[in-house]
């Protein structure tokens, strides 16, 4: 319990990746936060990361 209590008393560092908008909110409360632009690949849906994966493996 003592390393949890010690987190807590930290300065919060933040790494958004995703959505713009919890990042923003993260920036007003003066929480030091960067932004990656991150999406999943071929927009999560499973055929096209499997035909992705497909060419990937053909090089």
């Amino acid at each position: 319990m003592h390393k949890i209590n010690q987190l807590f008393q930290k300065d919060l560092k933040v790494i958004n990746m995703g959505l713009e908008s919890f990042y923003k909110d993260l920036k007003e409360q003066d929480v030091a936060v960067i932004h990656m632009n991150w999406r999943p690949r071929a927009g999560g849906n499973p055929k096209m990361i499997d035909l992705l994966n497909r060419l990937k493996s053909n090089k």
